[in-house]
């Protein structure tokens, strides 16, 4: 896996792909090719045709026409009207760069990134990293760009810094992770777009000419928008086509955007969101962007879901929990909302207990004088009357039954009505003397702040240190408004959005790295912050507050582009559901909800013995299978934004084992019959399904039959294991 260097190429590659880039003759760093494995000889920058519209910088070549060549961060108020990676104001109020290769060097294994979340190497055979210095020496700018290539995995880690090493201040107004830019053709892209209670929704368009993309402008990732983008080669599918991956390693805003201008070739850029960024450099400061992860698939998106999803549960989760199967929980809050006590909680325990479930986790409404959503948010102390006691003794009594005890916490937000609020009502976002805007009835903490971040990490710790706690669902609640702080100057106000994400990340390590045995989960009213940068922290994610089975088909379909199942919570709820009041049959709502982090959120105090029966055959099953759903290798067989079914495979990872779901989203009568072709087992070998036995090869290419009347609510989880020779 060598970065080689060689009449002014870097050849980035390993068996399967190849990242090639060209110093031109003018000092120029330029995006040569990134695809399938190939040769560094023979490959060079495509020069296009310029046109009399195309602006050139030598009066003597005007054949050199960088607004139409591929760069690798191009930058703004020079030849190339295209999106920039960088837009800087400098000193004399010009914004005109002129960068020029300085210098390279190439690491082994791969650096962190400081205070940014990343992917990273356990040893450093497994990366080269190549940093290529761009210099203006006239502005006193430098860019360093970095580019990770790995030996197992098809992918590229791309980020940049940028330092002023001027006397004066410079002003950052846009500050990519990644530009690539792609020879001509035919082009689309899918993007996971959606809605609270909506999440990751798989939306696929053609590329147009002009820009095209999307963004967040939340403080958060957003439910709307996931920082992933898939741009590929018309007509690609899951088995076939070149497919890239976008995916941002960032929990704020962000923005990705496709451009196809005049007679250039398609772009896309990715990044922190221009919106309401500037950022200032002083003297020797600098700024290095979040990580940007490409991946390349020679073979349609089933392939680069599955690098993604090997590579973030291996090298961008961290911990004892990353490759482990997750406990099994119950979840009060759909079960009592804020109205509870401990007897109520006990009752809930002992029947869970009962059913073989391992966790028990405590919701909102455990802290403060917090029976309702408008108080107590920032006083975290435990409401002993409530519970009956403190945190000790609950904890204490559930881990007698057996399971293990979790705890709901909301650290980023504040009520007006709480002891935090009345004590530092400066701690609020907001800016002075100006209304207020609420959300949910709350308002944001400022962690930008070094007081605040303070405050959290050692009042949340102490609760953490006062019971057996094994488990924390983390969540943030509403997005940020009145984006400012009273700490910073008026000039570092454009980094507001920017430095919260910083101070949370700051935070959560601090917690995370003090707590190396609790299982954390992230939370933002369910997938309002699920991004590659909270995985670094916390190894799952609340995928929806939706937890009805037949809309949670398309939200873990969607997440399964670039999530690693394990890390996608997942839950039997009510029926009719809570959110959409739809019926749905118990065994449906296991076969979806076993897609992932299995638990459970009702009062199975109030279920009868036969529900408590099937829900004991749920447990005993999933615990038989989740090694497979934890590490197997994934494949999407029917796609229900497209079919009225879903279907998906797990294969483990020795091809011993597979896992087959099947779902029907919407009945349809006189269906004709479905013939199931399944993925990734090994054809030689022969496999058992019930009772029968059949080769890989023929389940493979000749299938399985669905042969039964569908109706609503019809699913279907088969188990085939391969048959151990005598």
């Amino acid at each position: 896996m060598p970065i080689e260097f060689k009449d002014k190429k870097f050849h980035l590659y390993n068996k399967n792909l190849s990242y090639i880039i060209k110093i031109s003759e003018h000092g120029d760093v330029l995006g040569a090719y990134f695809g399938a494995r190939t040769d560094l000889c023979g490959v060079d920058v495509i020069r296009p045709v310029c046109n009399s519209f195309s602006p050139y910088p030598y009066e003597d070549d005007s054949s050199y026409t960088p607004g139409i060549m591929p760069s690798e961060y191009p930058v703004s108020n020079g030849c190339d009207y295209r999106t920039p990676a960088l837009d800087i104001t400098l000193p004399d109020g010009s914004k005109t760069l002129f960068l020029k290769y300085k210098e390279h060097k190439i690491l082994n294994g791969k650096p962190k990134i400081n205070g940014l979340p990343s992917v990273y190497t356990e040893n450093d055979a497994e990366a080269q990293t190549l940093v290529i210095t761009e210099e203006d020496n006239g502005k006193n700018i430098t860019v360093n760009l970095y580019y990770a290539v790995f030996e197992d995995f098809n992918a590229i880690c791309r980020h940049a810094q940028i330092i002023n090493n001027g006397e004066n201040p410079v002003f950052l107004n846009s500050a990519q992770s990644v530009c690539a830019d792609f020879p001509e053709g035919d082009y689309e892209y899918i993007h996971l777009c959606g809605a609270h209670t909506r999440e990751k929704h798989i939306e696929r368009n053609a590329v147009h000419q002009g820009s095209q993309g999307f963004e967040s402008r939340r403080g958060a990732s957003g439910h709307t928008e996931n920082p992933f983008l898939a741009f590929f080669e018309k007509g690609a599918n899951e088995k076939n086509g070149n497919v890239y991956g976008f995916s941002l390693v960032y929990s704020g805003n962000h923005k990705f955007e496709i451009e196809l201008e005049n007679c250039a070739a398609p772009r896309v850029t990715a990044g922190i969101n221009p919106f309401s960024f500037r950022y200032k450099l002083d003297k020797e400061e600098s700024f290095s962007t979040p990580e940007a992860v490409l991946v390349f698939s020679q073979n349609g998106l089933g392939e680069m879901s599955q690098t993604y999803h090997k590579l973030y549960r291996t090298r961008l989760c961290r911990g004892k929990f990353k490759n482990l199967p997750r406990p099994i929980l119950i979840n009060n809050w759909e079960a009592t909302y804020f109205n509870f006590d401990r007897e109520k909680l006990i009752k809930i325990a002992d029947t869970a207990s009962k059913i073989g479930i391992e966790l028990f986790v405590l919701d909102d409404g455990w802290f403060g004088k917090r029976d309702n959503s408008f108080s107590s948010l920032g006083d975290w102390f435990a409401n002993e009357e409530k519970l009956g006691g403190n945190l000790k003794s609950l904890a204490d009594a559930i881990n007698k039954k057996g399971m293990k005890f979790g705890l709901w916490f909301e650290p980023e937000m504040i009520s007006e009505d709480s002891n935090l609020y009345r004590a530092h009502p400066d701690w609020a976002i907001g800016i002075p003397n100006r209304p207020k805007h609420y959300a949910r009835h709350q308002l944001v903490l400022d962690y930008t702040r070094s007081d605040v971040r303070d405050y959290i990490v050692k009042t949340v710790s102490n609760v953490l240190d006062s019971a057996n706690i094994e488990y924390v669902k983390w969540d943030m609640n509403r997005n940020i408004t009145d984006a400012f702080s009273q700490k910073l100057a008026p000039d570092r106000q454009g980094e507001f959005y920017h430095r919260y994400i910083l101070g949370l990340y700051e935070v959560l390590e601090k917690i995370t790295s003090s707590h190396p045995n609790i299982l954390f989960e992230s939370c933002s009213g369910g997938g309002g912050r699920c991004d590659p940068g909270m995985l670094y922290y916390m190894p799952q994610c609340w995928a929806s507050d939706n937890t009805d089975a037949v809309e949670r088909l398309y939200i873990q379909y969607g997440s399964s582009l670039v999530y690693p199942m394990s890390s996608v919570g997942t839950h039997i709820s009510a029926s009719p559901n809570h959110q959409l009041l739809r019926t749905t049959s118990l065994s449906m709502r296991a076969c979806t909800a076993m897609n992932g982090a299995f638990g459970y959120e009702l009062d199975l105090s109030a279920l009868g013995g036969d529900e408590i029966e099937e829900m004991k055959k749920q447990v005993e099953f999933y615990k038989r299978i989740r090694n497979v759903i934890t590490t197997g290798t994934f494949y999407r067989l029917v796609n229900p934004f497209e079919k009225r079914q879903a279907s998906w495979q797990y294969v483990s990872e020795d091809k011993e084992k597979s896992i087959v779901y099947y779902s029907v989203a919407n009945a349809l009568s006189c269906q004709p019959i479905k013939n199931l072709k399944l993925r990734g087992l090994d054809e030689n070998a022969e496999y058992k399904l019930g009772d029968t036995v059949y080769t890989g090869r023929t389940l493979m290419n000749y299938g399985i039959f669905i042969n039964d009347i569908e109706t609503e609510s019809f699913n279907r989880i088969i188990e085939i294991e391969k048959v151990t020779p005598i």
